[in-house]
């Protein structure tokens, strides 16, 4: 399984980004995918999931601002960010998990600028 991220950017605080990731190879249809990201020096962290029925769960520092969607037919998740903060720079990772496994796409950078 391979995912591809791709959408990050610069844009001014206020702005807004819309990430994408897609996951090709051989994947139970039952599964979550989601978004996570990482400044340096600290840990990753949950931005937001959604489950393959549709079910989503988001971070308390996003609500209200990022929407998490998907395409089951296309094996694709999207982040719509709206209302960027300065503090939601980071590397932004894409996550696949079924069963047993889990899977990390490349980190796809966003920078906020004040």
């Amino acid at each position: 399984v391979q995912l591809q991220a791709s959408g990050g950017g610069l844009v001014q605080a206020g702005g807004f980004l819309r990430l994408s990731c897609a996951a090709t190879g051989k994947i139970f249809r039952i599964n979550t995918m989601g978004w996570y990201r990482q400044t340096p020096g600290d840990e990753r962290e949950l931005v937001a999931t959604i489950t393959s029925g549709g079910t989503t769960n988001y971070a308390e520092s996003v609500k209200g601002r990022f929407t998490i969607s998907r395409d089951n037919a296309k094996n694709t998740v999207y982040l719509q960010m709206d209302s960027l903060k300065p503090d939601d720079t980071a590397a932004y990772y894409c996550r696949l998990s079924f069963t047993r496994y889990t899977f990390w796409g490349q980190g796809t950078l966003v920078t906020v600028s004040s």
